[in-house]
């Protein structure tokens, strides 16, 4: 029969086995979004450029 303080042990082992699981993912996670929000920053700067250009455009031709 396992002993009470080995039954704790392995359940400790699987605890730290599922924080170190759930710490890569996380940091993937992270480097996703980074990745995502570098994007969006991209589009809505060229969006802006975009609006601005066809700002200026407009007002040249009138």
């Amino acid at each position: 029969m396992a002993s009470v303080l080995g039954l704790l042990e392995a359940r400790e082992a699987d605890a730290r086995e599922r924080v170190e699981d759930l710490r890569e993912a996380a940091a993937r996670a992270a480097a996703a979004l980074e990745v995502a929000e570098i994007e969006l920053d991209r589009r809505v700067t060229a969006r802006e450029e975009l609006v601005e250009a066809l700002a200026v455009s407009a007002a040249t031709m009138r």
